[in-house]
């Protein structure tokens, strides 16, 4: 042994040593689904450089597959295995339940989006980012078949990030996955094919509006620090629990960090970048972003609001029970007069926020387990009908507007079938996936006391089963044009669209296993 380390173990060994200079805490194999994401996105990085053209897509794809893949085995052995969970990596983050359910959903969702970023019969990307809309060298670029291979190693990155920010156990290290998990996505947003200056404006409103949000966070967190001494989440509860700061930095950190984490969810009023990023930007990432962005921000939401703010939820809850009741309405009431697929879909989310957002505000264990199924269940569906989205063409790119489905029932009935039981799942008809989402989350409220919560709920599916149902009559009870949208199937979206259709199916007629799997998870709480 060196003397290095001699006078290391003895200085741990001796008494008061260990307060002094705390013995290392990294856990690299608690911390290994996201080490593996962040390795394969660099490695990704590394292979753009340097491989040939020829080899970058194959090695890109299978680099994507195979390190989700992996990190998700990993999630599921570290699920079965280390029990009691704890905190790793100096406290930074933690690996308990709730998050390892959140990470190996959010993993089976990113390949799933994987599944639609790979599909090249739709070419969904543009040929070259770097070229302008309709200049020379995009015309060059799309000849050669030059194909974009940046996205995955951006992709990734995304997905650690992800992975990343519901682990988190201080605001700093929140603050960072946050960033991680943005910025890619702001470049993504931006690769669109068709209707290149609307997917540029997407990732533009994007960007500027997240970095208003980041600045909201960050300065949230800088006022916590004032009022606790520490951003550790763990120490700002106990701090409230002593009640022995100010008040006023307090409620100002609590609110500005809220904000940051709202923007995340969409939740009005930080709802204004989703219409127009979500009908902007390709339609993978835009499923991408409603179903892994979402887990994600709420599991981070859940921690916070769970660990470091539960002394405090008092105060918390009457402002929580206005933004859900906002976000329930404004979502539902405002997707009626959108005549854009996508733009309807996003208005869709935001209502869907504001329903997850009962189940946050019911603090409590059945609370927990009915959001992380809801989150689950959601995700499923909404990749299925983005997948679906992307199949519906015409000359000019995805058949977009809403007259351009009409009759669709009549041309492709399977497809059709296939999305209207998308839609009847996110209005939450019996036996699909939404309603067991709903009913959980309802009543885990009710429970907790948010009655007239639920209340608004119910109302707002109902609103929102109206532009629901009138999708499925404009595709089944009207006449098609002569010059109709062509569905065109692709083996990667195809699969997409399976995976979707039967984990709404399963979760709606056999939720009981992941009903069981989340309530498991809930029962270990978050770690502190």
């Amino acid at each position: 042994m060196s003397l290095t380390s001699q006078l290391g173990a003895a200085v741990l060994a001796a008494p008061g040593g260990g307060s002094e200079i705390p013995a290392p805490n990294i856990e690299y194999g608690q911390l290994a689904p996201m080490l593996l994401v962040f390795g394969v996105a660099i490695v990704g990085v590394l292979v753009e450089a340097f491989a040939g053209r020829r080899l970058r897509y194959p090695l890109q794809v299978g680099l994507a597959f195979l390190g989700l893949a992996g990190a998700f085995v990993w999630t599921i052995v570290l699920a079965w295995r280390d029990k009691p969970f704890h905190v790793a990596a100096e406290g930074a983050l933690a690996v308990d339940g709730p998050t390892l359910f959140l990470q190996g959903t959010i993993l089976v969702l990113a390949l799933i989006s994987l599944l639609l970023i790979i599909e090249r019969k739709q070419g969904n990307f543009a040929a070259q980012a770097s070229a302008l809309p309709g200049s020379e060298a995009e015309q060059e670029a799309a000849a050669a078949g030059v194909v974009q291979t940046e996205v995955f190693p951006l992709m990734t990155f995304a997905v650690a990030g992800m992975l990343m920010f519901p682990a988190s156990n201080d605001l700093l290290t929140m603050f960072v996955a946050l960033e991680i998990l943005s910025l890619p996505l702001y470049l993504l947003c931006g690769l669109a094919r068709r209707r290149r200056l609307l997917s540029q404006e997407a990732a533009v409103k994007y960007f500027l509006l997240g970095a208003f949000s980041s600045a909201f966070f960050l300065y949230g967190a800088a006022l916590l620090y004032g009022y606790a001494g520490s951003v550790r989440l763990s120490v700002i509860a106990a701090q409230l629990s002593r009640d022995a700061g100010s008040e006023t930095l307090l409620l100002g950190g609590v609110a500005l960090l809220s904000v940051g984490l709202l923007f995340k969810l969409g939740a009005v009023p930080f709802h204004m970048w989703k219409p127009d990023v979500y009908q902007g930007a390709p339609t993978p990432i835009t499923a991408l972003m409603a179903s892994c962005t979402l887990v994600s921000a709420f599991g981070a939401m859940l921690r916070v609001f769970y660990v470091a703010l539960e002394n405090l939820r008092w105060d918390w809850r009457p402002a929580m029970w206005g933004v859900a009741i906002l976000t329930m309405i404004a979502g539902a009431v405002i997707a009626i007069t959108q005549t854009d697929i996508k733009r309807m879909l996003a208005y869709s989310s935001i209502a869907h926020a504001g329903f997850l957002l009962t189940g946050v505000i019911a603090t409590s264990e059945a609370g927990l387990s009915g959001t992380l199924f809801y989150l689950a269940a959601y995700g499923f569906t909404t990749i299925g009908a983005f997948a679906v989205i992307t199949m519906v063409r015409d000359a000019g790119g995805e058949a977009a507007h809403l007259s351009r489905w009409a009759g669709l029932g009549r041309r492709s009935p399977l497809v059709a079938g296939v999305f209207a039981f998308f839609l009847l799942a996110f209005a939450g008809i019996p036996l699909t996936s939404g309603f067991t989402g709903k009913f959980a989350v309802f009543k885990a409220a009710i429970e907790g006391g948010a009655t007239p919560l639920v209340v608004v709920g119910v109302v707002s599916s109902a609103i929102a089963a109206f532009f629901y149902v009138r999708v499925i009559v404009v595709m089944f009870f009207s006449e098609p044009e002569a010059d109709g949208p062509s569905v065109i199937f692709g083996p990667a979206t195809v699969t997409a669209v399976a995976l979707g259709l039967a984990a709404t199916v399963v979760l709606g007629v056999l939720p009981q296993p992941v009903l069981d799997l989340a309530g498991d998870a809930a029962t270990q709480m978050f770690v502190r």
